[in-house]
């Protein structure tokens, strides 16, 4: 790659998704602001012939290659390509796996997509993606108790992304809006399983969400949606309910949906630790 450009090719190679490369490749790319890198994913590859299409369009764009595969003939045929043209690869999996290996003092089992094999807990990560929908943005409030966690908090709070990826961790996460002037539902007063957690932001930081939601929706009118002291007042409410009735309470000004969900699960396993010594 030349110094000067503002690109590189990122070619991700897995036998199974690509879920995991694309995680890990996104993670470390994020962390360079002045490049952006071109994906070229390539999921189920689990054959010679699958892998020659691969190494072909990975010779017409040279980049960076990081790839999941078990198949050690597969291995070694990337790795000798990678060589070959002269471009960097590594396994994700493979020093994690050898690390696992000298610990346990096992062999794998070479399962591919093992990761995604229906057991249980893809089930219950399906029931909580159920539940969840059906629980956004306060609907179907007479099953709340049926929640593992409840987030409630004023409107751009990311109550709904973050519920999201909760469920997708298997958490049943139900989310309600408080609105000055509106009711919460009674449900929410009389709660004994849920974990209920009030999430906050700065009023700045509010009014800049909700502006680009109202320019993305072409809604220029909506004056008191971010009026500076209305947004104001918005929060002081969500804050003297969070106080009225004890719930957890966190500030989600400066995270993004992973922090906010991994603060919530955190505040989740205390809870369940906690019930458990009583």
């Amino acid at each position: 790659m030349s110094p000067t450009s503002n690109y590189f090719h990122l070619h991700l190679v897995s036998d199974s998704t690509g879920e995991t490369l694309i995680t890990v490749a996104r993670a470390v790319a994020a962390q360079y602001a002045n490049v952006t890198p071109v994906e070229h994913v390539y999921p189920l590859v689990r054959s010679q012939k699958q892998l020659d299409r691969v190494l072909s369009e990975i010779e017409e764009a040279p980049g960076i290659v990081l790839f999941t595969l078990l198949e050690k003939d597969l291995v070694s045929k990337l790795q000798s390509k990678c060589q070959e043209i002269n471009i960097p690869s590594l396994s994700i999996i493979g020093p994690v796996m050898q690390l696992f290996q000298a610990y346990l003092g096992a062999p794998t089992s070479g399962r591919v997509g093992a990761q995604h094999v229906l057991n249980a807990e893809y089930f219950k990560r399906i029931d909580a993606l159920n539940y969840t929908m059906m629980h956004d943005d306060g609907q179907h409030v007479e099953g709340l108790e049926e929640a593992d966690v409840i987030l409630v908090g004023v409107s751009r709070t990311s109550k709904t992304p973050t519920s999201i990826y909760l469920a997708n961790r298997g958490i049943r996460t139900a989310n309600v809006p408080l609105v000055p002037g509106i009711p919460i539902p009674h449900q929410l007063e009389t709660l004994t399983k849920p974990l209920v957690v009030s999430l906050h932001a700065t009023p700045e930081r509010l009014i800049q969400v909700r502006q680009n939601r109202l320019l993305s929706m072409g809604d220029r009118d909506n004056d008191t949606y971010i009026d500076r002291q209305s947004v104001a007042d918005e929060v002081a409410y969500a804050r003297r309910l969070s106080a009225k009735f004890n719930w957890a309470q966190l500030d989600v000004t400066r995270r993004s949906i992973e922090e906010t969900a991994a603060a919530v699960l955190k505040l989740f396993a205390d809870r369940q630790r906690h019930r458990l010594s009583e």
